[in-house]
């Protein structure tokens, strides 16, 4: 009976709005009992696990409004409800943005890009081990980090920015858009607010039960990427144990203006280092302006990855960032 008894869903409300003033309204008035849905490739395992368990579900999936790529005058808006697959695939992004094309190309398998939702993908929470299984974790409102300890298994964990908690970004997109300086649009039933992709994303220094800026009652519903970026190059490289499914050991997202052999702009982040998206600014300023070559790149990869501080397992991760930066910054 208590085995049959867990495999049953839980007894949640769900909502299913169909245009953004009423799905906007629904979150504020729900607030922090209001479980936003998107694919469910998330949601689901919580629920199934009984780790989360919320009083509502507001399904955005039928909102027209937050689907779909468009062009802009300044670039291109994504709406968040867009599926991955859809981002994977549309020539506009393929052609402009082709590293955010490539990144979400690399996202889990086919099956799970063509109902996961750029949202989603961006939104998902820590995927540590010990905080899924509901142990009572720093993260979860306890009081230890059990991947950080003696016993500890931290093999994808951070090698940056620990504060308590060890957990990682696990978003492929993630890096990407910060990389083409794109801006997240956050929306209320009392407004929108812009925010930098950089700026979305947070630490546990900041905030150890949040990984976004997302307050109660706001939902992300688009993502705008400026021509700045368009047709640069790009590099987007993805290490995992597995080429389907896994997520990133580690991963590098890089857009890069060349002229005559110089570089004179770039971008770089990295993911699965830390739990943000890590932008390398002081990679970018010390190889702006210089001649393209083994030795800027080799330089590249060495700052990359000065100050990490890797735990029991993952020192692995240390190599494998540095030559991912220099192989994206020798193109």
């Amino acid at each position: 009976m208590v085995a049959t008894s867990h495999d049953v869903m839980p007894d949640i409300e769900l909502y299913q709005p169909t245009d953004e003033a009423n799905a906007l309204d629904l979150a504020n008035e729900l607030g922090s009992d209001g479980w936003l849905l998107g694919g469910g490739q998330d949601t689901y395992g919580w629920l199934k696990d009984r780790n989360k368990t919320p009083a509502a579900m507001i399904e955005l999936t039928q909102i027209d409004a937050w689907k779909g790529i468009t062009e802009t005058a300044d670039g291109i808006e994504i709406g968040a409800v867009t599926t991955i697959t859809e981002i994977a695939n549309n020539p506009l992004v393929q052609s402009r943005y082709s590293l955010l094309a490539e990144a979400a190309s690399k996202v889990a398998s086919p099956q799970i890009r063509n109902v996961g939702t750029l949202g989603g993908n961006l939104n998902q929470d820590a995927r540590c081990w010990y905080y899924r299984r509901g142990l009572d974790c720093y993260r979860a409102g306890g009081n230890i980090c059990y991947a950080d300890s003696p016993e500890g298994l931290n093999r994808e964990h951070s090698l940056f920015g620990a504060s308590r908690c060890v957990a990682v970004s696990p978003s492929d997109t993630a890096p990407a858009l910060v990389a083409l300086e794109a801006t997240m649009v956050v929306s209320s039933s009392s407004g929108q607010r812009l925010i930098p992709a950089q700026d979305y994303f947070i630490g546990p220094d900041r905030d150890i039960v949040h990984m976004t800026v997302l307050n109660d009652g706001e939902i992300l519903t688009a993502v705008r990427i400026p021509n700045t970026w368009a047709n640069a190059e790009f590099y987007f490289e993805k290490v995992a144990d597995r080429n389907v499914w896994d997520f990133a050991l580690v991963n590098v997202a890089a857009a890069i203006k060349v002229s005559g052999g110089v570089i004179e702009d770039i971008r770089l982040a990295c993911g699965a280092v830390e739990c943000v998206p890590r932008r390398l600014e002081a990679v970018e300023n010390a190889i702006r302006g210089q001649q393209r070559s083994e030795e800027v790149a080799s330089r590249a990869g060495e700052m990359a990855v000065e100050g990490a501080r890797p735990l029991n397992y993952n020192h692995f991760k240390v190599p494998l960032m540095k030559n991912l930066v220099m192989r994206a910054v020798r193109g």
